[in-house]
């Protein structure tokens, strides 16, 4: 039979290419070349042993050999331990000449190559064959009491193997960990919802009315764009590779704390300066409170953005590397360790927000975080999964919850905000008023969260009364009451938005001195309003019913203000009491001509005045203006014509009939213009 030297290292040598097949399937065809060069020695060796073999020597001939089929303890324990012994030396010649800085083994290295895992592939496999060598042995030793030489040789192998792959961990990680650049993060999360500036909504503390505009500034509303690219990579796919074959070994013996604690220390400071790269500074609570709004503001642009490609983009990404390098469930945890204090920081903010003082500019931004929140949650919870991550997930839950309630009482500050306007008394050019732009672009604005905000006034006990037990709905709008069964919740709350402006606009109406235009400044605005709730947007909260009901109101205030303006002017073109006392059917020429001045007088007053005053619709103005010009010039062609003779003719009748209906027409057409005719 084959020497027992021999039988050894072919047994070693097999053993080795057995666990190199059963671990790694990238090297399977290798080893299954490396094993077929030992096909037909295997064949020779165990042909020997069936057939036996003559000595060839006097000296060889006294030795027994064993009949083919025996198993004779003494010789297949020996062989066994030879094997192990040489599979050993194997694998401390590897790990040794490695941490001298050199293997001889591999042609691939040069003198003085420091790094193993920046070698061949060849080198690194060769490597963690041999760590696998020790682990497998010492788990043998432990099964079946060996030499305790021989253990304590493997044992301290493996710690020297071990302090190598430590080593060659921190390095790759060193190495390779950068923090992600903020333009391709920018780039990564150049999506997502986009809301219009709230310096878009005139404010009516600091907006400068420009009459000459028929229309406002258009409020964009919200419109979602392109999904957000949810994976970057931080390492090489390679690198991760190494990291995690690395990791195996380490976290399967008693080095799983330390690999750990390297992993999660440097990726934990590499997502923290990614996220400085977004523009995240630790603040606070307090200090958020301090902050001015517009410093807020910003911030909370920031912080959307953020928590949206932070989300997304980067804790997504470094899940999934934690996922790659670690197994389940400890990559859970590692990641926990690694994300949770970033998060946390992140949540605060939102918290800081969202306990702060309610002022109805904060309204649309708070909206903006509850949606991002909100929106982020399902990934969220999915990263900080399983126990390790239930803080994480119970504080997300809790500062949404604490944003939506911040909304819902912010909606009510910007109600009793409308009531207590005192921001400044009408123009006297009847124009629309500042407030009223404010608070109908707010609405439009507000109309691009319609989702969100019907989620958070579902709830019944949610819907916000009347600001005030005394306020008082304008007479006119009987229907109210039944809007509020049949609207829903959020539709409800504008319609009571719109109801407290009025009441507004009908006090500041009546500071005006002069009736008519006290009539004509709330026509003005509630025609304003009523432009601004027939858009698609708003129309679909309030119902075709209030908008109806509402435009009876403003038909209404037409009729008033026609009365009121021009009632006065068309008094003097009746009939009734131009006959002289005593006749029934005599014109007396100086009552007629009285009649001819005053009407000049009033006019001329008329139109002077009116024609300074704005009205903000072209088209309201042009109807309005036919509506006057069809009453007045008819009335006044019919006058003229009935009663011109008894004036007379040439340049003495001129004094009394100044204009011809022509003109009257001419003059009526430039009103509401905002210059003197």
């Amino acid at each position: 039979m084959a020497a027992p030297d021999e039988e050894a290292r072919m047994l070693a040598t097999a053993q080795h290419i057995v666990r190199a097949l059963g671990t790694t399937n990238t090297r399977t065809d290798d080893m299954l070349h490396i094993l077929s060069t030992f096909y037909h020695r295997f064949s020779r060796m165990n042909a020997k042993e069936e057939v036996g073999q003559e000595p060839s020597s006097s000296k060889s001939s006294d030795v027994e050999y064993p009949s083919p089929g025996s198993n004779p303890p003494r010789t297949r324990s020996y062989t066994r331990a030879r094997a192990n012994n040489l599979a050993l030396d194997e694998a401390q010649n590897v790990i040794t000449q490695w941490n001298n800085g050199y293997s001889g083994r591999s042609r691939s290295l040069h003198c003085g190559q420091k790094w193993i895992f920046e070698g061949s592939k060849k080198d690194s496999v060769q490597f963690l064959d041999a760590v696998d060598e020790i682990i497998s042995q010492l788990n043998s030793m432990n099964v079946c009491k060996r030499d305790p030489g021989t253990l304590e040789r493997a044992q301290n192998l493996y710690n020297l193997a071990v302090e190598r792959l430590i080593e060659e961990f921190r390095y790759m990680l060193d190495k390779h960990s950068k923090s992600i650049a903020s333009n391709s993060l920018l780039v990564s999360g150049a999506s997502g919802y986009f809301r219009a500036p709230v310096s878009h909504v005139v404010d009516p503390e600091t907006e400068n009315s420009d009459s000459d505009n028929d229309e406002d500034e258009d409020v964009p509303a919200a419109h979602q764009v392109d999904k957000i690219e949810t994976r970057i990579v931080l390492v090489p796919p390679a690198v991760a590779e190494d990291l995690a074959d690395i990791a195996k070994r380490l976290t399967s013996g008693d080095f799983q704390r330390e690999c750990v604690d390297i992993y999660v220390r440097k990726r934990k400071d590499i997502l923290e300066k990614s996220l400085h790269e977004l523009g995240v500074e630790r603040v606070t609570i307090d200090e958020v409170q301090k902050m001015q709004w517009e410093v807020q503001e910003t911030r909370i642009r920031s912080w959307n953005h953020t928590v949206t490609v932070g989300v997304k983009v980067l804790f997504s990404s470094e899940k999934q590397l934690c996922d790659e390098v670690f197994p389940l469930p400890l990559s859970a945890d590692i990641f926990n360790g690694i994300g949770k204090a970033a998060m946390m920081q992140l949540l605060s903010f939102g918290d800081a927000i969202a306990i702060s003082r309610r002022s109805p500019e904060k309204l649309v931004r708070v909206l903006d975080m509850y949606e991002v929140l909100r929106d982020v949650r399902p990934e969220l919870d999915a990263m900080f999964a399983g126990a390790s991550g239930a803080s994480v997930r119970s504080e997300a839950e809790e500062i949404l919850c604490r944003l939506g309630e911040a909304a819902v009482g912010t909606f009510g500050e910007f109600e009793n905000a409308i009531l207590r306007d005192a921001s400044k008394l009408p123009n006297r050019d009847g124009d629309v008023h500042i407030l009223n732009r404010y608070v109908m672009n707010y609405i439009k604005l507000l109309s691009g969260y319609t989702d969100t905000l019907q989620q958070l006034f579902e709830d019944k006990k949610q819907v916000l009364k009347l600001s005030g037990d005394d306020t008082k709905l304008p007479e006119d709008v009987d229907d109210f009451s039944l809007g509020r069964e049949e609207n829903s919740p959020l539709g409800v709350q504008i319609i009571c938005l719109i109801h407290i402006l009025r009441n507004n606009l009908e006090a500041k109406s009546k500071s005006y001195k002069d009736p008519a235009l006290s009539i004509f400044f709330l026509m003005n605005n509630v025609h304003y309003i009523h432009q601004k709730v027939r858009e698609p947007e708003i129309i679909t909260l309030v119902g075709d019913d209030w908008v109806r009901q509402h435009l009876r109101v403003l038909h209404h205030l037409v009729i008033n203000y026609i009365r009121t303006a021009w009632g006065k002017v068309l008094e003097f073109l009746r009939d009734e009491g131009l006959q002289s006392s005593g006749t029934s059917s005599r014109v007396s020429s100086a009552v007629l001509k009285d009649r001819f001045k005053n009407f000049n007088a009033a006019f001329d007053e008329a139109i002077r005045t009116e024609s300074q005053w704005v009205l903000f619709s072209r088209d309201f103005r042009d109807e309005l203006i036919t509506r006057i010009a069809e009453l007045l010039v008819t009335a006044y062609r019919g006058f003229v014509g009935r009663y011109g003779r008894y004036i007379g003719s040439g340049r003495p009748s001129r004094k009394y009939i100044k204009h011809n209906p022509d003109e009257i027409e001419a003059y009526v057409n430039n009103l509401f213009r905002g210059h003197s005719v």
